[in-house]
């Protein structure tokens, strides 16, 4: 007779799961407030997702490092916290700019802000777990949400964008699962902490011999399937055409936060690897990082669509940090997270920055929304608007001493300290190619006139919308003299978690 199985609560830690709890619950709330009653304004939702949100950080900021809870699938550890946490600054970040303008439709929706809402859950699921299962849960949670939130732009390249990203998403979801099938058939275990024993175990010959075959399908089917995600070439096709197709904000939304989520798991599964001598995954992702930024920046120079450039600057920018994670050290893990931190702030602004210009006639270019012309003469249109334009191409530059300079600088030093002086190199060759494109820009802005008969009326700027930029401008310049006391922090996080 089989004996009952007493759990207490108390085991179970429940308070690991609390951020997505409340995530969840208020995705839920929001549907049954619709429910009954349908005709309440859009800025209810609003205010409601954004005291969610924060009721959300305030758990995230409650939780205690190095923790197990919920059968010991959720794990909080640094890593855990910082991501949770740098996941919904971004989401706040965001949701305001849904009450700057009633041109955009999705925002209408009530089901919009509860999509948004289950997807941060998601990403929350993602980084605070060694569970395999649990992370394939939390990407696919997220990714159906994101698909979704695309399409809502209802405008006939979104249903494409959303289309292409589905499929695109559909590839990564199968050669994680395949990838994960084959750990767990070498090993008899999904939690990466037993898998990495386990494999420890059988490549030294204490027990029986795992197949190479095993290992180096396993790692490249996980790869390939982050490849996609983070978007690494050759997997990176997908990215321009769903920026493109999404609205302004949410392309800025999606070129950080679901990487942010992705890069934890990487570091989880790469660094496994590595750290278990398997010196061909890091080969690897050095050279998909090289080529990634290489290739990127290559395909921006060509662009004439400045939505598109930021597009293949997102690109670039992951390259750049997929080197630090094939460094496999606390310094180089610390760099990721300091770099999107950074580059948070200054690329949603500029995607923000796109949406000022936003109009529903294409009025300089049959093909592109937002064409370089469209910001010829911007200085003496919307002066201020041109000044923190240009501020944002000159951070995203890597300009001293502006934000994003101090990610670069600091990516470089971790590659140079773990002895990749030739990674630096290439590194600091892409951020000189990347600054031609960057200027690009802001010569159209500052040196050549106006095209047409554009005014200030074609500018939307609103409070809420100006609040963001103004924002996310202080971050940019800020960054000068709060890096250090960031990167200490990063820092202390994860090599507490043993990162």
């Amino acid at each position: 007779m089989l004996q009952p199985i007493n759990v207490s609560l108390e085991s179970l830690n429940l308070i690991t799961l609390a951020p997505m709890l409340i995530a969840i619950a208020g995705g839920l709330i929001i549907l049954i407030i619709d429910l009954i009653n349908e005709k309440l304004h859009k800025s209810l939702y609003v205010m409601l997702t954004l005291l969610i949100l924060f009721i959300d950080f305030g758990a995230v900021l409650g939780l205690n490092v190095n923790e197990r809870g919920f059968f010991d699938v959720m794990m909080i550890d640094g890593i855990s916290i910082i991501s949770q946490l740098m996941v919904i600054a971004g989401s706040m970040l965001f949701i305001p700019l849904a009450l700057t303008s009633k041109r955009f439709h999705e925002f209408e929706y009530p089901e919009f802000f509860a999509l948004f809402l289950f997807m941060i859950a998601g990403f929350q699921f993602m980084v605070a777990s060694d569970n395999l299962i649990l992370i394939f849960v939390g990407l696919e949670t997220a990714s159906l949400s994101l698909y979704t939130l695309i399409a809502l732009h209802n405008r006939s390249n979104s249903y494409e964008a959303a289309v292409k990203y589905f499929t695109m998403g559909a590839l990564a979801a199968g050669f994680f699962a395949m990838g994960s099938a084959v750990v767990y058939a070498m090993t008899g275990s999904i939690e990466l902490y037993q898998v990495a024993e386990v494999l420890a175990a059988r490549m030294s010959g204490a027990i029986e011999p795992v197949p190479v075959i095993a290992v180096l399908g396993s790692s490249i089917l996980l790869m390939v399937a982050f490849a996609f995600k983070l978007s690494l070439f050759p997997f990176h096709t997908w990215a321009p055409d769903v920026y493109e197709g999404a609205s302004a904000p949410l392309a800025g939304y999606m070129s950080v936060v679901p990487k942010i989520a992705a890069f934890v798991v990487s570091i989880r599964i790469f660094g496994m690897y590595i750290d278990l001598g398997v010196e061909w995954v890091r080969d690897i992702i050095l050279v998909l990082a090289v080529l990634t930024m290489t290739l990127a920046n290559v395909m921006a120079l060509v662009q004439q669509d400045v939505k598109r450039m930021l597009a293949y600057s997102s690109i670039s920018h992951a390259g750049f940090i997929v080197a630090a994670l094939a460094l496999d050290t606390t310094e180089g893990n610390t760099a990721i997270f300091l770099y999107y931190a950074l580059f948070m702030f200054t690329n949603l602004g500029a995607f923000a920055m796109l949406w000022i210009s936003r109009h529903k006639v294409r009025r300089f270019n049959n093909r592109y929304d937002h064409p370089y012309e469209k910001f010829a003469g911007m200085i003496k249109i919307v002066p201020m608007g041109a000044v923190v334009m240009g501020l944002f191409m000159l951070s995203l530059a890597g300009v001293p001493p502006f934000s994003v300079f101090w990610g670069k600088i600091y990516v470089m030093q971790a590659a140079v300290n773990a002895g990749y002086i030739w990674l630096a190199i290439v590194m600091g060759l892409n951020s000189a190619i990347a600054a031609y494109y960057y200027l690009k820009l802001v010569v159209y802005m500052f040196l050549k006139e106006p095209v047409k008969d554009v005014d200030t009326v074609y500018y939307n700027i609103s409070k809420p919308l100006m609040a963001i930029i103004g924002l996310a401008t202080v971050a940019t310049v800020a960054a000068i003299f709060y890096v250090q006391p960031l990167i200490s922090y990063l820092y202390y996080m994860i090599s507490a978690s043993g990162y």
